[in-house]
């Protein structure tokens, strides 16, 4: 790292010319983070990560929403996937997200009560893209952080697009996020995904609270024997080289991607996460 370079940012170039003073100064880094509105109190600010897409993140936070609303938290979804939004959809959430009289933006309760924002919320037309460039995408974010009326939460999830671009970078600086939880496949690559994902966050000095391997297997409707259609799990191994907990491994499971089709995933249950809600209870 450069010898001027704020600590918890990945670039000297991201940090503006006051943050690069105080660094050279000795003060260390101005924090970025913007603060909650009056109208919110939220506990935990947790982010779901992949290093790359088609890992079915969005998946496993709708999943772990459930979860912990099942358990009795009070719990949101900050769909901060701006361009791909699909944690809507899979709720069967249809209606407009609509403002107050302070202009602030009141989030969309699902049919079991999660409170939820996403870009296809406050779209004319939810179909039509979001052809917007990173700035853009990144004020988006923040906006649903200091412009939403979430009220009083135990959680709020932050279903994050998947890389270490524009907007894992925004929310990391600009919100303060707990820990993150990443979200993989079984496949041999696994192992550099799972990294990517942990070295950002510790980059940022942002706890990795574990990881959550998704499509880990199919089983069999006759014999109930476990197919590995995407081979053996490495998940274990990269998990112990970087000495976080695997939370949970989730089958492919087509009762769960039938409830997502007909937006009724409420409706599901989610054994398969207990040990992932664990470990955020005891935050």
């Amino acid at each position: 790292m450069a010898e001027n370079q704020c600590s918890g940012c990945p670039s000297a170039s991201s940090c503006s010319s006051e943050q690069r003073a105080n660094c050279s100064s000795g003060q260390g880094p101005q924090s970025m983070q913007e603060p909650a509105n009056k109208y919110s109190k939220i506990k935990k600010v947790i982010g779901i990560v992949s290093g790359k897409g088609g890992v079915g993140k969005s998946f496993v936070t709708a999943s772990l929403a459930a979860a912990l609303k099942k358990a009795g938290y009070a719990t949101g979804i900050m769909d901060a996937d701006i361009t791909g939004p699909s944690i809507p959809k899979m709720f069967g959430v249809t209606e407009e997200a609509y403002g107050n009289a302070e202009g602030m933006i009141l989030p969309v309760e699902t049919k079991d009560g999660i409170r939820l924002i996403s870009i296809s919320l406050l779209m004319e037309n939810p179909q039509d893209p979001v052809i917007w460039r990173g700035p853009v995408i990144g004020g988006a974010v923040r906006q649903f952080w200091t412009d939403v009326v979430w009220g009083e939460l135990d959680y709020l999830l932050i279903d994050m697009p998947p890389g270490t671009g524009d907007v894992p970078l925004t929310v990391f600086q600009s919100l303060p996020v707990d820990g993150i939880v990443v979200v993989t496949s079984p496949q041999e690559l696994v192992q550099m995904i799972v990294k990517k994902a942990f070295r950002m966050a510790e980059m940022m000095d942002i706890p990795v609270l574990g990881v959550v391997e998704n499509f880990s297997y199919l089983k069999c409707p006759d014999c109930g024997k476990q197919i590995r259609l995407f081979g053996e799990s490495h998940v274990d191994e990269a998990a112990a080289e970087l000495q976080i907990p695997v939370l949970g491994k989730l089958p492919l499971d087509p009762e769960m991607a039938e409830a997502a089709d007909r937006g009724a995933f409420y409706e599901k249950e989610y054994a398969y996460l207990e040990r992932a809600v664990e470990v955020l209870c005891r935050l």
